[in-house]
């Protein structure tokens, strides 16, 4: 009996075998195999993030790359176009003249979106910028970018988040590396002392509602260090490279007692990079600083593309 239900089995198959063969193949592809029409500016981008630093930069609203949760709105091309620019300058730039191109194709984000608007939490913070898994930056408010009123403030560490028009350093420049740094410590991890110098004083749930100058005599650089130490760490290394040692020493003034603190997460921040990455601090930052510089005097042309 069995074996009659085997040979019924196998004549099944061979008679849908047989059927197949005669069915004709559609030739065409289910898939889009239409090519991309590219503009000017995606040409750019991809000799001048994609070549050489293997980054995908996403100025185009996707639903896939951005969370559903907020409601938030596509970057404008000219305002996406000229932060591009900067960053490849200011950032990528700095880092590849400080150190290495190897090093900085290697660390960087695989991917950095570009978003036009803020992005509201429920606690009423804003987020500024987005690291996730060491993979992908987002970077928000792109559109509140001017091109033709560039101001970038490196001679003062305490942010005035009110001005018109927005201080570049503090919306983005601060946010990329802050956000690069949490790249590095999630692929290396810094040293568990920097955790015990602020130990009991971080303030998760309620940051938001504290200022800068509240929090720095607490041992702060920013309200945001104040959240927990991994963004405390950021924090540091973030505000010290792209701010002037007279803009540093003044926020140390600011802090007074919380001097002290700030001074000993600086010398571990500094450490780790010197021990971990082989970066000096003041090498990166005096790059950055002059970097920047040639953007505030206007010696990058950051509205037309250059191949």
């Amino acid at each position: 009996m069995k074996y009659i239900k085997i040979l019924l089995f196998v004549s099944v198959i061979a008679t849908s075998l047989v059927g197949c063969r005669n069915d004709d193949l559609d030739p065409n592809s289910i898939f889009d195999t239409t090519p991309p029409v590219r503009t000017e500016f995606d040409r750019w981008l991809i000799e001048n993030y994609t070549v050489p630093f293997n980054i995908n930069l996403v100025y185009r609203y996707s639903d896939r790359e951005t969370s559903g949760t907020y409601n938030v709105i596509p970057a404008q091309e000219d305002k996406a176009r000229a932060l591009a620019i900067m960053i490849r300058h200011i950032w990528l730039d700095a880092y590849k003249e400080a150190l290495s191109e190897t090093f900085i194709r290697t660390y960087s984000p695989r991917v950095i979106q570009f978003i036009g608007s803020p992005q509201y939490n429920g606690t009423g913070s804003m987020t500024l910028g987005i690291a996730e898994g060491g993979l992908k930056i987002s970077l928000l408010n792109v559109n509140s970018i001017d091109p033709d009123n560039i101001y970038i403030d490196t001679d003062n560490a305490i942010a005035e988040q009110g001005h018109k028009p927005i201080d570049l350093n503090y919306w983005f420049f601060h946010t990329m590396h802050h956000e690069f740094c949490h790249i590095l410590t999630q692929t290396k991890d810094y040293p568990t002392d920097f955790n015990t110098i602020s130990a009991g004083t971080y303030i998760p749930t309620d940051w938001h509602n504290k200022s800068d100058s509240e929090m720095i005599p607490e041992g702060f650089v920013s309200a945001y260090a104040s959240e927990e130490t991994n963004e405390d760490f950021a924090e540091c290394y973030s505000y010290y490279v792209t701010h002037s040692e007279d803009a540093w020493q003044a926020l140390l003034t600011r802090a007074k007692d919380g001097s002290t603190k700030i001074k000993k997460k600086m010398d571990i921040v500094r450490q780790y990079f010197h021990d971990s990455w082989e970066v000096e601090l003041d090498s990166i930052r005096s790059v950055v600083l002059t970097r920047t510089d040639d953007i505030r005097k206007g010696n990058v042309d950051i509205k037309n593309l250059k191949f």
